[in-house]
């Protein structure tokens, strides 16, 4: 197979996001665009991909990393000048190079590999992308001969009313020869409407020079959407969602409300699970199976185990281990971590424990920097109190403790097993193995105060 070469093209500062943030950074499914790109670039082995980018680009340099290598335009002046400051990191390369925008997030990898495919089974020197748009307004269109062979490009602000007409579109996608890419280029001239160098000029240039120019035609034309705005990443989002959704139905997951559900690109979710309507899973979240998120759930970079119940809830940053429950209502902080069947009831939060096995944290509780045993009953309105206006301290609690409604916990402290905390009660000492603690005042009645007060 012959090797295999990317140019993305992602200089372009997107005017018409209106946003302070790189166009092809925007997120579609919690991931950058530009990063969708490169993930199906790298799906069909490229050998070397080249991403284009902008002065102030630094961003999407950082946040490829080495994924790719970077060349710079310094000045906007159209495709075919973007696609041209590749050339000292291609240009005595052999094989094929494949130019794709990095504002195209819902092109697949299948279809890229199509594409290459298609190039060289044609023996073609040059391979377009197309599409048919039912509405291709702002797209170039591919103008045919009466055989059916490739003439030219046509971009639509330098399209004859006649040429308007046609329905098959430039995606903007394209397999070129390595090296013929870089010879035409050069040729290119900016004779337009816009005084650009197009890269579609390219085709025609091959054209006379009599190599063979193909074009593969795509299956779904919503994989061609180029987003240049916010409506644009607004269907994009939607769109890929659906993909998504679709993907996990397929892989046994039961969805009450697909469109109502949105989960994020990289979301793992295991087979037998349900998700219930409004539930939003966000960047690298994993759930198992036999689960059942409930409505109105927010899950983010979480760990979500077998058998797990979490109920209108929101999860951050933690883990929740099989056959555990939370909700309704309650929160987890970055770095919890809940065991095997815990059960975290309603208007619970928590941040920066860990709770062992078989603890029971039933509702209206606060649980900060905390170290949980197992089978712990925490009764209602408990308080850790973790922070002393400066620091945050820890509290460490042995098994089989049972904590009383309302009381607090003053850090740092240590209870050891088997202990009891009377309701009511503010501990600031270490608790003993097998005690009792009671930290209240005696109760004293005032017989026939009522008489006293004014009425």
């Amino acid at each position: 197979m012959l090797q295999r070469y990317a140019v993305i093209l992602a200089a372009g500062q997107g005017s018409r996001m209106k946003s302070k943030l790189y166009k092809v950074l925007h997120p579609v499914a919690g991931k950058p665009m530009v990063g969708h790109v490169v993930s199906q670039v790298e799906a069909v082995g490229a050998d070397k991909i080249v991403t284009i980018v902008g002065v102030g680009a630094e961003k999407v340099k950082d946040y490829l990393g080495t994924r790719s290598e970077y060349a710079v335009q310094f000045e906007q002046l159209g495709t075919g000048h973007a696609v041209i400051q590749a050339e000292e990191l291609l240009k005595d390369k052999e094989g094929t190079t494949l130019v794709i925008c990095g504002d195209t997030p819902l092109l697949t990898a299948e279809t890229l590999s199509h594409l290459f495919d298609n190039h060289q089974e044609q023996g073609a020197k040059a391979t377009i992308l197309t599409a048919h748009a039912e509405n291709p307004t702002g797209y170039g269109r591919v103008i045919r001969n009466e055989l059916g062979n490739v003439e030219k490009i046509v971009e639509q602000k330098d399209a004859s009313s006649e040429e308007l007409q046609v329905q098959e579109i430039n995606t903007g996608t394209y397999c070129f020869d390595n090296q013929l890419l870089f010879e035409a280029l050069k040729q290119v001239g900016n004779d337009n409407v816009q005084g650009e160098y197009y890269l579609p000029d390219v085709i025609e240039i091959l054209k006379k020079q009599e190599y063979v120019v193909s074009a593969y035609k795509m299956d779904y034309e919503e994989e061609a959407l180029g987003v240049n705005d916010r409506i644009a990443l607004a269907e994009a989002a939607k769109l890929m969602r659906r993909r998504i959704n679709k993907k996990h139905m397929q892989n046994g997951v039961t969805f009450v409300d697909p469109a109502t559900t949105y989960i994020d690109s990289e979301v793992e979710i295991g087979s037998d699970t349900i998700i219930e309507a409004g539930v939003i899973l966000k960047g690298k979240t994993v759930i198992g199976e036999d689960c059942l998120i409930g409505s109105n759930s927010e899950i983010s970079n979480s760990e979500i185990g077998n058998q797990v119940q979490v109920k209108s809830s929101t999860i951050v940053d933690s883990k929740m281990s099989d056959n555990s429950n939370i909700g309704p209502y309650s929160h987890l902080r970055p770095n919890s971590t809940i065991g095997n069947s815990v059960h975290i009831g309603n208007f619970v939060e928590i941040k920066n424990a860990i709770i062992a096995k078989d603890t029971k944290v039933g509702h209206l509780t606060y649980i900060g920097d905390a170290d949980l045993g197992e089978n712990i009953n925490v009764g209602c309105g408990t308080v850790f109190v973790n922070y002393d206006g400066k620091h945050k301290h820890r509290t460490t609690i042995g098994d089989n403790v049972f904590i009383g409604c309302n009381a607090n916990l003053v850090a740092p402290v240590k209870i050891e097993t088997n202990v009891y905390i009377a309701a009511g009660s503010t501990i600031t000492k270490d608790v003993s193995a097998e005690s009792l603690a009671i930290a209240r005042a005696r109760q004293e009645n005032k017989p026939n105060y009522f008489d006293k007060l004014p009425h």
